[in-house]
Parts: C-alpha cells; sequence; structure tokens
C-alpha cells in the first residue's frame, strides 16, 4: 500500500512540476514590461536574422548570397525586385556576404584603388552595430589584409597583414560599396570586386581548413512577425551567437521569464491567457514607443547621424541627445527606417519624412518640388544621392524611366533654372520631356525620400549646411 501512495504521490510530483514548465508563473504586468523591452532589444537582431536567413539559409529566396565566409558581388543596381533590405542604396554596387569567425578569423584583402573612386568595407556585427571599416575614408585606397576575429581570440596573427579588427559576435554582416561613375563604368567595378578576397585564416596562410563546427537549424523567415510576438523565436535563434557584455547579462536573464535564450526557447502557449494578452501588449507598445520616436524626430536634419555607429558611439548618442541610459530603442529605430545605414563620418542621411509643413508626403494627392539654391549643392568628399521609397513597403519604386533616384554623377544631365538653381521634381507623373532629368518619380500614394552624403564635410556634421525643405507644388 505504501509503495502505492509513494508511486502515486511521485506522479502526482511530476505532474505538477510538469505543469509548472508549460505554464511558467508570471504576472501580467511583469510579462508586458519584459514584452516591450525583449522587442525594443531585439528589433535590430530580428531584422539582421531576415537578412541572414535570406542571404546564407534560404537558397530558393532570390536573395540567396552563398555559405558563410564565401564573398558575393553584383555589378548592378538595386531595382524594386530586391525585397530583402527595406529602404536599399541603388547608387553604388555591392558585395554582400556573411561570416562565421566562431572557429577561426577571416582575413579580408583589398587591392589598391584609384584614389578618385569610392568604396568601402562596412562590417555589422549581429546587434547591427558598424563595428569597423575598410575603405576611402578610413583606412584609404592602398591594399591591406585585414584580420576580424572574436574578441578573445588569442591566436598567431600572420605576417603581412595591416590590421586586426575585433567584433563581438560570433557573426558578421559585410556590405562592400563601390563608386560607380556612370553607366559605362559598370565593367571596371566588377573588375575590382573580383579583386576583393574574404579567406579564412587558414586559407590566407595556406593550410588545411579548420573542420566546421554545425552552427545548427534557423527557423523559417515569416513575414510580418518581425512586428509580432513571433520575433521572439528569432531572437532565440539570434541570441547563441552573441557574446554579451558585462551589463546586458541582467537584461538578457529577465528575457528567460519568458524563455528566451532558454534551451526550450520563446513559446507563448506556455504562459496562460492574462500572460499571453500582456506579452502581445508589451510588444505592441515597444513598436508603439519607436513610432513615437520617429514622429518627434522627424525634422531633425542630422537624425541619422544619431542612430548609426559603432555600441560606444550609440551608447554616448543616447544619453547625449536624447537621455537614454541604453542604445536599445534608437538601435532599434535605426534598424526599422534603414537598417545598416553607414555611420554619420562615412555618410549622413537627411530623410524627407514629412514636407515643409510637417506632413507626411503622399504623391497620390500632390506633387512636390525640392530645390537647390545656387552653390549650395550638398558638400561631400565622395557624392551625394537622393532615392526614392514607397511608403508601405521601404522598397524602391517601379517606374516607366526605371529611375530610383538623382545624384552627383547626374548633375551634368540636370537643367538649372535661371537663377542657378536645380529644383528636383518629386511627383507620379513627368513633369515634361525636358524636365524629365529632374524628376524623381513617385508612387501613386504615401512615400519618403533618402538622401545619402558619402564623405560629409564638417559643415554638413555640425548642421551649417542644411537640405533643402520639400514643398508641395500644387
Amino acid at each position: 500500500m505504501k509503495s502505492k501512495i509513494f508511486f502515486v504521490g511521485l506522479a502526482f510530483f511530476i505532474l505538477a512540476n510538469g505543469c509548472q514548465k508549460n505554464s511558467p508563473s508570471l504576472k501580467p504586468e511583469e510579462a508586458k514590461e519584459i514584452a516591450k523591452e525583449a522587442f525594443l532589444f531585439g528589433f535590430p537582431l530580428v531584422m539582421n536574422y531576415k537578412t541572414l536567413y535570406a542571404n546564407v539559409i534560404d537558397k530558393n529566396s532570390g536573395d540567396y548570397k552563398g555559405e558563410f565566409n564565401q564573398k558575393s558581388c553584383d555589378a548592378r543596381l538595386f531595382t524594386p525586385e530586391d525585397k530583402a533590405i527595406v529602404t536599399p542604396n541603388s547608387d553604388t554596387p555591392y558585395c554582400m556576404f556573411w561570416s562565421d569567425i566562431r572557429q577561426e578569423p577571416v582575413v579580408f584583402s583589398v587591392p589598391a584603388i584609384d584614389t578618385a573612386r569610392y568604396y568601402s568595407f562596412q562590417l555589422i556585427d549581429m546587434f547591427t552595430h558598424n563595428f569597423f571599416y575598410i575603405g576611402s575614408l578610413t583606412t584609404g585606397n592602398l591594399a591591406g589584409n585585414y584580420l576580424i576575429a572574436l574578441e578573445g581570440w588569442k591566436g598567431k596573427v600572420p605576417e603581412g597583414i595591416t590590421k586586426v579588427v575585433r567584433s563581438e559576435t560570433d557573426l558578421f554582416f559585410t556590405i562592400v560599396r563601390t563608386q560607380l561613375f556612370n553607366s559605362d563604368d559598370l565593367d571596371n567595378v566588377a573588375k575590382l570586386q573580383s579583386e576583393f578576397k574574404v579567406q579564412t585564416l587558414s586559407e590566407y596562410n595556406g593550410e588545411a581548413p579548420t573542420t566546421k563546427e554545425a552552427i545548427g537549424e534557423f527557423p523559417k523567415w515569416i513575414e510580418g512577425s518581425q512586428y509580432t510576438e513571433e520575433s521572439f523565436k528569432y531572437l532565440d535563434a539570434v541570441l547563441k551567437f552573441v557574446n554579451p557584455i558585462e551589463k546586458e547579462i541582467p537584461v538578457l536573464e529577465r528575457f528567460k521569464k519568458l524563455g528566451i535564450g532558454t534551451k526550450e526557447g520563446f513559446d507563448i502557449s506556455r504562459f496562460d491567457a492574462e500572460a499571453r494578452q500582456a506579452i502581445k501588449e508589451g510588444v505592441k507598445e515597444g513598436f508603439a514607443e519607436m513610432e513615437a520616436f520617429i514622429k518627434a524626430n522627424s525634422t531633425d536634419p542630422l537624425g541619422s547621424t544619431k542612430i548609426f555607429g559603432t555600441r560606444d558611439f550609440l551608447e554616448q548618442s543616447a544619453k547625449k541627445n536624447y537621455g537614454f541610459d541604453n542604445a536599445h530603442l534608437i538601435r532599434a529605430v535605426g534598424a526599422y527606417l534603414g537598417i545598416y545605414g553607414n555611420s554619420a563620418g562615412e555618410a549622413t542621411y537627411p530623410m524627407y519624412l514629412t514636407d515643409g509643413e510637417g506632413q507626411p508626403p503622399d504623391a497620390s494627392k500632390n506633387k512636390y518640388t525640392l530645390t537647390f539654391d545656387s552653390g549650395q549643392m550638398p558638400p561631400v568628399r565622395a557624392f551625394w544621392s537622393l532615392t526614392m521609397y514607397d511608403g508601405k513597403t521601404q522598397l524602391l519604386v517601379d517606374n516607366k524611366l526605371d529611375k530610383y533616384l538623382v545624384n552627383s554623377t547626374s548633375m551634368s544631365d540636370l537643367v538649372k533654372n535661371r537663377d542657378g538653381s536645380i529644383t528636383i521634381f518629386i511627383q507620379k507623373e513627368s513633369p515634361g520631356k525636358n524636365l524629365e532629368p529632374n524628376w524623381l518619380p513617385a508612387p501613386d500614394g504615401p512615400f519618403y525620400c533618402v538622401m545619402r552624403l558619402y564623405g560629409p564635410e564638417e559643415s554638413v556634421l555640425k548642421g551649417a549646411w542644411k537640405n533643402p525643405p520639400m514643398i508641395k507644388s500644387n
């Protein structure tokens, strides 16, 4: 009889503990608070995962680039058919590839490049920090070999290495931009791209490759889930490649109350109805905070200079410019508005999210103009561009001219006004054949424009030069 009671008791103990495991005890208020924090903290990592999945995991994505540590270049410009990255740059042909440095570093090699041509290697960790640049404005146009390793790597640095660079995450993304002077220049760009090298350290040393460690499973990307609690399953997948800094360890420990970062992972069905609703509300509040921040800062011409950069830069910017204790919100906003934006010294992005009256632009209702006064073109050391984006999809806009931007390389084609100023016509219909060089085709609906200033002069960074407003011209 006693043994029966023991086994019945043991069964009850297992059942009770199983129920606790499947239904974590969490007050709705705490669940909501943690969900909001996890959403803001995780949003850039999740958006980075979206690109990672399309580039390396899903071979049928249409944006597949190849295996880790494999260079992928394309001597062409982005079009509306490119959907993996929101707010894409369409004025420099790209190389894009992912690196895995868990077992050994990688080495990027660049040839000597004509000083008249801008190029850059933008190195981006899983948090979307721009942790280093190789390029015209940073390391120069001389040939070089750059070794990228984890913070804790203590191996031998071989001869011929120009610089050792450290990454705080196991995986990182690289975007290579090479300036295209005109349509006849594509072959020259393609030749340069072929001379860029990406090698593991063992390959660079001419040694046998290191045995690859299995990288694990990656959940299938479902578009739209980045804005819901479903985004936490992608955050789970990314966190195993993150080596948290000391002050963020308590943050990640709190997330474990939702299962995020644990062996089991996030599963909303494990929570009771009240907690489930609270988690969903927390995510909505996190996104609403992002939107409120964007609205409050939409007229700041130097806004983009404050939300892209290294970890240290973003933390300083958060405190100096916005009074935050951490950079989670501005990092999330950067990933939402234009993931992989350049650091301020490399490029700035005056954004046209509203017109001169503070209203969101809509080409189904209005026509707009943007006029540069004589002698007031953007002051840059490299080049500038103004690109159109669909307000709904955040992608380039399909149009009959296949024209997505106006830039400094097309200056000779632009029609000047009598006083020497230049007016850009921003509307859905042509302003007339003779003015089409100055036309930036807009969609039949909401839109926004981004100005890119590569190598901005100090007058831009200090706010002395201001981009002209977008004016209704009905």
